[in-house]
C-alpha cells in the first residue's frame, strides 16, 4: 500500500509509517497487550491538554497503557480499593509508599515480625534519610497504642506475621490509628483481597474499618506462575491516591506489558487456585502437627496457633464458614535438633524445593533463624528451628510422603 503523504517513501520509511490500521471492534477473552514507551498525540493540543494523572488520555508508557489501567482496575476490584499504582515488585510496592508518606523527622512503626526487606528498607535508607523507625508487638495492642508518638505518621501492619504467622488484633490496630490520626499501611499479599476486605473489615459495631493503603505482591498468588516481578498499591482516597502516584512518577516506576498480561491472564483462576493452596496446606499442618519431629505449627487457621481468634473474627466466614488462609504455615522442629540437622531435612525434601517466595504451582521450603530477624523471641513460640513450607498444586499425598521421608533424616 502506498502512503498518499509520503508517495516516494523509502522501505524502511514506510516500514514505521504504514497508514493501515486495523478495524476497531475485535474482541477477545484476553486482552490486548499494549507495549509503549512513546505514546503518539493527535496535535499539539491534545499533547498539551492530557494528564498523566489520572485515566483520562495516554502520556508516556510509565503512566499508563490500556494494558495497565485494565489491570489496574481489576485489582481494585479484587481488594476494594478505588486506586491503584503498579510497581516492578512487592518491595517497590512498599518503597513507594514509606517514601510518599515520609520525611525528615518522622517516625515509622513496624511490626516486629515485618516482612524482612521492608524492616531493611527502614533501618537503612530511610535512616540516612532522617526517617527513624520503631518496632512494635503486633501482638500486644497496648504496645503499639504506647509506641505512636508525635512524630508518628505512618505505621505498617501485616495479617499475618512474616515467617511466623502470627495475625494480629487487625481492626484493633486500625482503631487505633485512626483515634491517633496516623496512616496505617497493610501488607495484604498474604490475605490477596481473598481472605478479608482490606477497606471494610468488619468490627461488630460502630460499621467496618478501612486500612489507608494496601499493598500487595503480585509476584504471588494474582499471578500464580512463579515466573512475574510485579507489585501494587491500592487506596481508597483520591487525595492520598495522588501524593502516591507523585512519588511514583518521580521515581520513574513502571512495569512490563507483557509482566502485566500474565497476571490479567492469571487473575480469573485466583480464587480457585487460592483455595486449593489453602486446603493442601491445612492438611499437611494439621498432619505436621501429630509428628513427634515437630514442637509447633505456626497457622492462623489451626486452633492454637498465635492470633487464632483473629483470623477467626475476620476470615472464618468466608467460603461458607470454611474460613480462607494462604497456602503457607511454618513449623517450629524440636530443639533437641542441631541447624546442621534442619537443614539436612530441607535438603532430603523432594517435591518440596527450596527457594523464597509462594503461591506458585511449585511446593518450596525454607529454614529461618527466627534470633536473628526479630527484635526479640516472643514466649509463645516453641524452642527449636522455624521452617516455612508453601504449599503448591501438587498432589497432598505426595507432598505429605515427601515430609513423611525427609523427616526420617533427622534423626539420623
Amino acid at each position: 500500500m502506498n502512503l498518499p503523504h509520503l508517495p516516494e517513501a523509502a522501505l524502511a520509511t514506510r516500514l514505521i509509517h504504514h497508514d493501515y490500521e486495523p478495524p476497531p471492534g475485535f474482541q477477545a477473552p484476553q486482552p490486548a497487550v499494549h507495549k509503549a514507551s512513546t505514546v503518539i498525540f493527535p496535535n499539539v493540543a491534545a499533547m498539551r491538554a492530557r494528564d498523566w494523572k489520572d485515566k483520562s488520555g495516554y502520556t508516556y508508557g510509565l503512566h499508563g497503557t490500556p494494558t495497565t489501567f485494565l489491570l489496574e482496575e481489576r485489582l481494585c476490584a479484587l481488594e476494594g480499593g478505588q486506586q491503584c499504582l503498579l510497581v516492578p515488585s512487592g518491595l517497590a510496592a512498599i518503597a513507594t509508599v514509606s517514601l510518599a508518606l515520609l520525611r525528615a523527622g518522622d517516625e515509622v512503626l513496624l511490626p516486629d515480625n515485618a516482612y524482612g526487606p521492608n524492616r531493611a528498607l527502614s533501618a537503612s535508607l530511610l535512616a540516612q534519610w532522617g526517617v527513624r523507625h520503631t518496632v512494635y508487638d503486633p501482638m500486644d495492642l497496648a504496645d503499639l497504642e504506647a509506641k505512636i508518638g508525635a512524630d508518628t505518621r505512618l505505621v505498617w501492619l501485616e495479617a499475618p506475621g512474616s515467617v511466623t504467622l502470627e495475625f494480629p488484633d487487625l481492626v484493633g490496630m486500625l482503631r487505633l490509628c485512626r483515634a491517633r490520626g496516623v496512616l496505617a499501611a497493610l501488607d495484604n499479599t498474604w490475605g490477596a483481597g481473598l481472605a478479608f476486605d482490606p477497606f471494610a473489615l468488619p468490627c461488630g459495631d460502630g460499621g467496618p474499618v478501612a486500612v489507608d493503603v494496601s499493598v500487595h505482591a503480585l509476584t504471588k498468588y494474582p499471578s500464580g506462575g512463579g515466573d512475574v516481578l510485579m507489585g501494587s498499591v491500592v487506596t481508597h482516597d483520591a487525595d492520598l491516591h495522588l501524593k502516591l502516584k507523585l512519588a511514583h512518577m518521580h521515581l520513574g516506576l513502571g512495569v512490563g506489558a507483557n509482566d502485566a498480561e500474565a497476571v490479567l491472564r492469571a487473575l480469573p483462576s485466583i480464587g480457585l487456585r487460592y483455595r486449593a493452596h489453602d486446603r493442601g496446606a491445612r492438611v499437611l499442618a494439621a498432619w505436621l502437627a501429630q509428628q513427634p519431629a515437630v514442637a509447633q505449627v505456626l497457622h492462623p487457621a489451626l486452633p492454637g496457633s498465635p492470633g487464632h481468634a483473629h483470623w477467626q473474627a475476620l476470615c472464618g466466614s468466608a467460603n461458607g464458614g470454611e474460613g480462607a488462609a494462604a497456602g503457607i504455615f511454618s513449623v517450629v522442629l524440636d530443639a533437641r535438633y542441631s541447624q546442621a540437622r534442619v537443614d539436612a531435612f530441607c535438603d532430603a525434601l523432594r517435591l518440596f524445593k527450596l527457594g523464597y517466595s509462594w503461591g506458585g504451582p511449585m511446593s518450596l521450603v525454607v529454614p529461618y533463624d527466627i534470633r536473628s530477624m526479630r527484635s526479640s523471641v516472643p514466649a509463645y513460640l516453641a524452642a527449636g528451628t522455624v521452617v516455612r513450607f508453601s504449599v503448591g498444586l501438587e498432589n497432598v499425598d505426595d507432598l505429605r510422603a515427601d515430609l513423611a521421608q525427609a523427616l526420617e533424616v533427622l534423626d539420623t
